[in-house]
């Protein structure tokens, strides 16, 4: 009989313990969870970006964005020749980045081109290039000058 009350003075110990320890989890504040808001995407739409001003024209018209950005871009740069062709990149946090193929002086031509993305703006990069001058040694270390930065405008085809 004592082993009996002893078992069951043990069991409501070990039960009342469990319970307390229970209890003072649950006492216990929760801090609160914090969520980061999500980053927002670079608004990079199908359409025209164009810089016009001080006789400098620029024009990159997105025509297409299904994982790549395809579209045409011409520069008609003050006392220097025109370049019209055509563009294929990515947009990579919010830098585009990609090949430009033109046409200068009748020959064809490739380099790399980047443009940053802000505020509804296209801002071109500029930094070193490889040892062929068509494409930039560390895309990671661009510049990016907003003296002739590319705003989303109507297109106007000829």
């Amino acid at each position: 009989m004592k082993k009996l009350l002893f078992v069951c003075f043990a069991l409501s110990v070990v039960a009342s313990c469990k319970t307390k320890e229970s209890k003072e989890v649950d006492s216990v504040p929760q801090e609160p969870v914090t969520v980061a808001p999500p980053q927002p995407v670079p608004a990079l739409e199908e359409g025209c970006y164009t810089y016009d001003a001080n006789g400098n024209h620029i024009v990159l018209e997105i025509t297409e964005m299904n994982g790549s950005v395809l579209g045409n871009l011409d520069y008609a740069l003050k006392e220097k020749d025109a370049n019209k062709g055509t563009f294929a990149g990515v947009l990579k946090d919010s830098v585009l980045l990609g090949s430009y193929t033109f046409m200068s002086e009748g020959t064809e031509s490739t380099r790399e081109v980047a443009f940053l993305v802000k505020e509804g703006q296209l801002i071109e990069g500029f930094g070193a290039l490889d040892e062929t001058g068509t494409a930039f040694q560390d895309p990671a270390t661009l510049s990016f000058s907003s003296s002739m930065p590319l705003s989303k405008t109507d297109c106007e085809h000829d």
